[in-house]
């Protein structure tokens, strides 16, 4: 009895303390940092039982309240899928309110694909159950109904969940409801009250083409800003999951983290240790598994928060970090770019890909491989055989792959590559214990003292049997495995639910990518179209800093001379999957398109990916290349004097012709001279003929000689490609 009152003053002096932190907020910001509803109607009634009866009551500031058109915004009916669109016209037939709320309409307005769709209805959860037959409710804390429909899940929320936590309080709620303000737009303002940022408090009608803004939220979504609806240390004391959810959301769309979001990260960042691990096991998956991956470690790492999740990795990035690498070029955040391309928000993968990735790379950590071995691992996984992986192994052994430490540096030793496979994957299968079991995980980071080890491990050891079941057909008899695969076009259904074959063939495609892009030297072009074919999918094809060392002319050649009917084409080292990649630069127009920030341009089949250098270092080049133009624009110019010449001549004998025989028309007498003229033009034209043909000789001879000057004064005179890259 005792420690329940306890419990129950410190909930109230908890409440109390919120609600004075809110008070003394300016009125102009109380509409972004006021409680909603029965909650804030909870803790005036506390704050008037400890304050001698004065209420503190939060003025609501409806000024900033906005509505916009969707259309206006982008956004139309058309951007819907069929099952939300489904589910929102029947419950506004059966005579609800619905709209679409959260990040699909911030997803929307941004032009991305939303990771799913909710929906929220003036409807109770029991009424939504009886309105669609597939239709569970799950959740205690905060229930949802999961409504089936077309083949896709729509989870469909209740305003009068939050009515029903406050159940005896609702009326004076309402009594705190300003004048102007209608019963809907009041609820609406109380719900995204209840939300964890601003850009997720946005409210879509379908049925009026609105959308409802309560918190200044379109505002962040322009600006792209990541705002909590209340101040930040107390939204994620609530519930310290939006921590991680803030960094997913920031991450994905390139948001910018207010500084009041950074501050209360950095004092509550131990907190998430404490998280249901299942709970914490669906942020991390979700962070992971929907193409953000990479961008969403690097921002973990800076927040001091990977230390905490995945301390082994962590620790890597430190050290690496501490040896001046760049984040972007180390091996982990090159498998996980590589992972990006693959996977999206409407495509996503399995948990076990990304576990199946850190298990690879820790593997590699404590036990450095040689290069052949991977590309003979990673061959296999692909492919689904090990038939001509030796072989495609032993071909690529020339190339030098620099990613250190894992890497321990190619070689032409052949013998054994199938016992040093299966050992490999033995290790790989090692490692997901170390993820999966805290004593592991312990030992393992002893590699580095300095570093911090929280002991937490997410994987759960159902979900670590299942991945080590990925690799477990190369340890045994790996020189008979063929799982008969044909096709190598990803399955994303299979992928998505976890189907070990899908996800052992993308996990192999991931390396052979991150492989690729680690090649800093080739020693010869390795013609290998069939693997380019079967792994082409948003690979990309870049021109080596090192490879062939193409020099200025060789671009500039085929840039200037080639025919103007014909768009500009990148170039490439090779044709082939393993030509050296590096750095590649588009030109268009006589300019060299350059961009400070990395820019990916995909096509989905087959693609080109472009990566850009920074403005200064292309100076140089554009110098060269626009010299180059105007030597080019010489013979261009003299080739179009030599077609013009041409063309007079032609229309001239022409025009004679026809003079002659509008004469001979009216004078049947001049028959015999239009015979003589005939005769006289046609020698004339033989004559003419043989000019032209001199003139259109010494014009060609005299444009291939100034090519050959411009080549030769280039290669003499300009520098390296790679050494303008480098």
């Amino acid at each position: 009895m005792a420690a329940a009152a306890a419990a129950s003053l410190r909930a109230g002096n908890g409440a109390l303390s919120r609600l004075k932190a809110l008070l003394h907020l300016p009125v102009s910001l109380r509409l972004n940092r006021t409680l909603a509803g029965g909650e804030l109607q909870a803790q005036e009634e506390q704050a008037e039982a400890s304050s001698d009866g004065a209420a503190h009551l939060v003025e609501i500031d409806m000024s900033k309240w906005k509505t916009y058109d969707a259309r206006s915004c982008g956004v139309t009916g058309h951007s819907i899928p069929k099952s939300p669109w489904t589910v929102l016209a029947l419950l506004r037939d059966a005579g609800f309110n619905a709209y679409l709320v959260g990040g699909c309409v911030r997803d929307l307005i941004l032009k991305r694909v939303p990771k799913d769709f909710d929906v929220i209805t003036t409807a109770s959860l029991q009424q939504v159950k009886e309105k669609f037959h597939r239709c569970d409710i799950v959740g205690k804390r905060f229930p949802i109904c999961r409504v089936r429909i077309k083949g896709s899940v729509v989870e469909v929320s209740s305003f009068k969940t939050i009515a029903k936590r406050t159940e005896g309080k609702e009326k004076v709620a309402f009594s705190c409801k300003p004048s102007g303000c209608n019963k809907r737009d009041f609820i609406l303002w109380r719900d995204s009250m209840h939300r964890d940022f601003t850009i997720n408090s946005l409210f879509f009608d379908l049925s009026e083409n609105k959308i409802y803004d309560y918190t200044n939220a379109m505002e962040d979504v322009r600006s792209l800003k990541l705002r909590t609806i209340i101040p930040a240390q107390l939204s994620f004391e609530e519930d310290c999951a939006r921590i991680l959810r803030g960094v997913r959301i920031a991450a994905r769309l390139g948001l910018a983290l207010s500084r009041d979001i950074e501050i209360a990260i950095g004092s509550l960042s131990s907190s998430i240790a404490g998280l249901n691990k299942h709970r914490l096991m669906l942020e991390i998956n979700s962070i992971l598994s929907y193409g953000a991956a990479e961008p969403s470690l690097c921002l973990l790492q800076r927040l001091r928060l990977l230390e905490i999740i995945l301390p082994f990795h962590a620790a890597y990035l430190d050290q690496q970090n501490r040896g001046h690498s760049a984040q972007s070029s180390l091996m982990l955040m090159r498998l996980f770019f590589n992972m990006d391309k693959l996977v999206s928000c409407n495509q996503p993968s399995d948990c076990t890909l990304w576990i199946g990735l850190l298990a690879f790379h820790l593997a590699l950590v404590n036990n450095p491989q040689d290069a052949s071995v991977i590309w003979a691992f990673a061959s296999t996984l692909h492919h689904g055989k090990w038939k001509g992986a030796s072989q495609f192994a032993n071909k690529h052994a020339k190339l030098r792959v620099n990613f250190v430490p894992e890497i321990s540096g190619s070689s032409t030793y052949k013998s054994a590559l199938a016992e040093r496979v299966s050992n490999l994957a033995s290790l790989v299968q090692e490692s997901v214990s170390i993820l999966s079991d805290t004593n592991r995980l312990i030992e393992s980071m002893t590699r580095y003292p300095h570093s911090s080890c929280s002991g937490l491990v997410l994987i759960q050891e159902q979900v670590a049997n299942n991945v080590r079941e990925i690799f477990q057909v190369l340890v045994n008899d790996v020189e008979f495995y063929n799982d008969g695969r044909e096709c190598f076009e990803i399955n994303y259904e299979l992928l998505g639910k976890g189907f070990l074959r899908e996800t052992r063939h993308v996990l192999g495609t991931i390396i052979l990518n991150t492989m690729s892009g680690g090649v800093v030297q080739q020693e010869e072009a390795v013609e290998d179209k069939k693997l380019l074919d079967a792994v082409g999918d948003q690979q990309e094809i870049v021109i080596s800093k090192q490879s062939r060392h193409a020099s200025l002319s060789h671009l500039i050649a085929q840039e200037v001379f080639k025919d103007d009917n014909k768009s500009s084409q990148p170039v490439s080292s090779s044709d082939s999957l393993e030509g050296s990649v590096d750095e590649q630069q588009k030109f268009n127009g006589g300019r060299c398109i350059s961009i400070e920030q990395k820019v990916v341009a995909k096509k989905r089949r087959g693609g080109l990916a472009y990566k850009s250098v920074e403005v200064e270092e292309c100076q140089e080049f554009v110098k060269a290349f626009q010299s180059s133009r105007r030597e080019a624009n010489v013979v261009k110019g003299e080739r179009l004097r030599i077609n013009e010449t041409l063309a007079e001549m032609k229309g001239g004998t022409k025009e004679r012709v026809k003079a002659v025989k509008r004469h001979s028309s009216k004078n049947s007498a001049s028959k015999n001279q239009l015979d003589i003229t005939d005769k006289h033009e046609s020698t004339s034209k033989d004559v003419r003929k043989q000019e032209n043909v001199l003139i259109v000789e010494r014009g060609l001879k005299e444009a291939k000689r100034r090519k050959r000057e411009v080549l030769v004064e280039e290669e003499s005179s300009r520098p390296l490609l790679s050494d303008i890259f480098r």
